[in-house]
């Protein structure tokens, strides 16, 4: 039955990183579905100390994201995904998972500014029919990075290595 909740655990984490990368949303039932397995797997280990334990850190986890998140930091999808990934890692794991988010993080963000820097200027050439074009400011626009892709490749990591 593990097995069976850490390959939907993998797969619902890699629906969560491409749809973030695609439209930089996350959708709540996803977040939701991991957290689920998180409880899942916290029954099926049959320790009630270990599961307090994991609880009180995904409730530690979401505080501090909540706190991020109001702080304009991260995203609300973000967030809320790092706390259910945190239930479904274990408090165990917590500290390895986090650190390898910010691992694969990074270079995601660094990616990020990278593209934004090297493609088109913030200028956009408008045309009207009857004149030529003329170049007009773009409105600044925040960029935004996918944290949830990285959120869900450190949790596949650790996923995969507790298993092997």
């Amino acid at each position: 039955m593990q097995t069976i909740v850490l390959i939907f655990a993998i797969t619902i984490l890699a629906i969560i990183a491409y749809g973030d990368i695609r439209t930089r949303r996350i959708p709540n039932a996803l977040a939701l579905v991991v957290a689920m397995l998180g409880l899942v797997r916290m029954i099926l280990v049959h320790d009630p100390v270990a599961a307090g334990q994991s609880l009180a850190a995904g409730t530690a986890v979401f505080a501090a994201a909540f706190l991020l998140f109001s702080r304009g930091i991260v995203g609300g999808g973000d967030a809320k995904l790092v706390a259910a990934t945190a239930l479904l890692i274990g408090h165990h794991d917590l500290f390895g998972f986090l650190f390898l988010m910010s691992l694969c993080g990074a270079p995601l963000a660094l990616a990020i500014l990278a593209r934004e820097k090297l493609g088109p200027s913030q200028w956009r050439l408008s045309r009207h029919p009857a004149t030529p074009p003329v170049a007009t400011a773009a409105a600044p626009m925040r960029s935004t990075v996918p944290y949830g892709a990285a959120i869900a490749a450190a949790g596949v990591i650790v996923l995969i290595l507790r298993t092997s």
